[in-house]
């Protein structure tokens, strides 16, 4: 079991433009931090669709001439996956493609559906096959019944949209336009770009850079973006909600050097760092983040308390998620498969560990006892996000909350259980001001904080039916 949140996934869309597959493999390339498990691509040429889709990483996926001579086509969609509702079996690997009443449909989601299992009881009941586990398609199904609206595609999708609950966002491929669209509450992260005169679409910024593209912007919560022959349109398909994007983007799910609601994701992490130093002060002569998602708070809290920053923990870059230790001697060793002491920097040092978040805890222990083992003589751990105390539902793989650390723990008895000195987090409040704010309202929080909180915006109906 992992002792990290587990990344969402990654959707990119391109519509117009010579090579539209090899520029999707770009854009998920970039993406890749935010799924290991697979990635897919299904391509239009003509009124033809192409389809592609594979276990692993995106370069290895999509590295051959025999695989992207067979995506031709100037539009293209791509996902790269992290499972968060269904196995990771070949058959939940996205894009999903269906031929529907209306037409042939491609599509990719990032987000989870809080009422999925719900419908597709309903679905099954009344006749529906179901090939995968995923609940994306279930999306599908609802958009598979034609007695029940006009037969355009927005009105298709509409009719969809407005059943479901949770957090999305999709992007669709018809052969006639591709669409992007965003959940009322705007949980999870899409952009709009340009690049050439052609428009993109995709989870984060980063995904643009890469291929050149610029960000116009981010889709608006219940915005319907559609890009066709004609050029780019937009619309509110569906009413808007309470802005509740997902705060943990900024903590650790984006890549760093992405934006996000027109603010660096590097500089938030800075500011975080900035605000943990003034929250939780402390005596020590150098702070060490671990790598990679801690090095940004790191350096701010470095910053804003004078202590010197240093690498004193080096990441092994091609240790992958799927490593397996092969046995037990060797899965004792456990943290140095990715960590290893810098102990130059090290010994003989008050150190100040930062990371981005507890979750089990299981990382810290072994993480606290390499560094106390490469001499270090006090270790202070400062979190850069507020202690994770509830699971989440809405696209982010989180453990049970039986299995969180801090919904059982105060936090000076976690600070025992991971054997440091002391152990401090930053506040809601302190969090809330790293992204611009003046603080929580604690009335109307304007993000959504439900895995330090447990103030969930969207209704959770399948876990109060027991389904999940």
């Amino acid at each position: 079991m992992t002792d990290r949140l587990g990344e969402e996934c990654g959707v990119f869309g391109i519509w117009g433009c010579e090579e539209a597959a090899a520029h999707t493999v770009l854009g998920l390339h970039a993406m890749q931090h935010r799924g290991q498990e697979a990635a897919g691509i299904v391509s239009l040429q003509n009124d033809t669709f192409h389809c592609q889709k594979h276990a692993g990483l995106v370069g290895d996926a999509f590295s051959s001439e025999d695989v992207m001579g067979q995506l031709p086509g100037m539009a293209a969609i791509g996902h790269v996956r992290y499972s968060t509702t269904g196995d990771s079996s070949p058959q939940n690997i996205q894009p999903f493609y269906a031929e529907l009443f209306t037409g042939p449909v491609a599509l990719a989601h990032n987000g989870n559906l809080t009422n999925a299992l719900t419908l597709r009881h309903d679905l099954v009941q009344k006749g529906h096959i179901f090939h995968s586990s995923s609940d994306t398609e279930v999306l599908l199904h609802l958009m598979a019944r034609p007695q029940e609206f006009s037969g355009s595609w927005k009105e298709t999708l509409k009719h969809a949209l407005l059943q479901i609950e949770g957090a999305y966002s999709l992007v669709m491929l018809t052969r006639g336009a591709l669409y992007g669209i965003r959940d009322p509450w705007g949980l999870r992260p899409l952009v709009l770009g340009q690049r050439n005169g052609t428009f993109v679409l995709a989870s984060e910024s980063c995904a643009l850079d890469i291929m050149g593209a610029t960000l116009i912007r981010d889709v608006a919560p219940g915005e319907l973006i559609t890009i066709d022959a004609s050029g780019m349109k937009s619309e509110i398909l569906l009413p808007k909600a309470p802005s509740k994007f997902c705060i943990f983007e900024y903590i650790y799910f984006s890549r760093p050097d992405s934006v996000l609601e027109g603010n660096s994701v590097y500089e938030v992490r800075k500011n975080i760092g900035r605000y943990l130093a003034e929250e939780n002060p402390v005596a020590a002569d150098v702070v060490v983040p671990v790598p990679d998602s801690g090095v940004p708070a790191a350096l701010g809290y470095a910053e804003h308390s004078g202590i010197p920053f240093d690498l004193g923990i080096i990441r092994n870059h091609y240790v992958g998620r799927t490593f397996i230790e092969p046995t037990q001697s060797i899965r004792l060793l456990g943290v140095k498969l990715k960590h290893n002491p810098n102990k130059m920097f090290l010994q003989g040092k008050r150190v100040i560990l930062v990371d981005d978040s507890i979750v089990r805890g299981t990382t810290s222990m072994k993480i606290v006892s390499m560094v106390r083992s490469a001499g270090a003589t006090e270790v202070h751990m400062r979190i850069a996000s507020p202690p994770t105390t509830h699971s989440c539902f809405y696209g982010v793989d989180t453990p049970s909350r039986d299995h969180l650390m801090a919904a059982h723990l105060s936090t000076q008895a976690m600070a025992e259980k991971i054997g440091v000195d002391s152990l401090a987090f930053i506040s809601l409040d302190g969090l809330y001001r790293a992204v611009g704010q003046s603080g929580r309202d604690a009335a109307v929080p304007q993000y959504c904080d439900a895995c330090f909180t447990g103030d969930y915006p969207i209704p959770l109906t399948d876990v109060a039916k027991c389904l999940v």
